[in-house]
């Protein structure tokens, strides 16, 4: 887990379940999978940083543009380019869209195993099949059924104000 205030600043609740606070760099350094939670207009700030990521690397981004009252105008996502393109387009490489169209709330408290009646859905959108399975066996272990939603031009349907967003 890294915060780009320092290791230190990685909240205690974070890593009680075993994670480990890191720099940025360390991070993303040898790593299967990156999951980035951060809002959506600083994901740009790490293309860098992702550069150094080994290729097969599964990035997964977990944002959402509420413009602009929170993130400002991003001129290409107001006049209609689906905001996770314009993320992997930001970050130069391939990205996974999942677990952006439940809250956080939710997310906290309602993963439960797998087979549960009324197990809650998450959508997962990606250009790669391998990387699409990779996160949906991740949402699967967070205790949700994994949907799979099809390429990353059509994860604009989890997005907000679309129809499987906290549905």
């Amino acid at each position: 887990m890294a915060d780009a205030r320092g290791p230190e600043a990685v909240p205690d609740d974070v890593l009680e379940f075993g994670a480990r606070a890191a720099t940025p760099a360390a991070a993303v350094q040898d790593k299967d999978v990156i999951i980035l939670s951060i809002p959506f207009h600083r994901v740009p700030e790490l293309a860098g940083l992702l550069a150094s990521a080994p290729g097969e690397t599964v990035v997964i981004d977990t944002s959402n543009y509420y413009h602009p009252h929170l993130n400002g105008h991003i001129d290409a996502v107001d006049n209609g380019r689906v905001e996770s393109l314009w993320i992997a387009e930001q970050l130069g490489r391939p990205v996974v869209k999942a677990w952006n169209a439940a809250l956080a709330g939710t997310q906290q408290t309602k993963g439960v195993p797998a087979g549960t009646p009324g197990r809650i859905a998450i959508p997962v959108a990606a250009d790669s099949n391998e990387a699409r399975r990779v996160a949906m066996h991740l949402v699967d272990d967070t205790g949700f059924d994994p949907f799979d939603a099809g390429p990353l031009a059509d994860s604009w349907r989890q997005q907000p104000g679309a129809p499987a967003y906290c549905t």
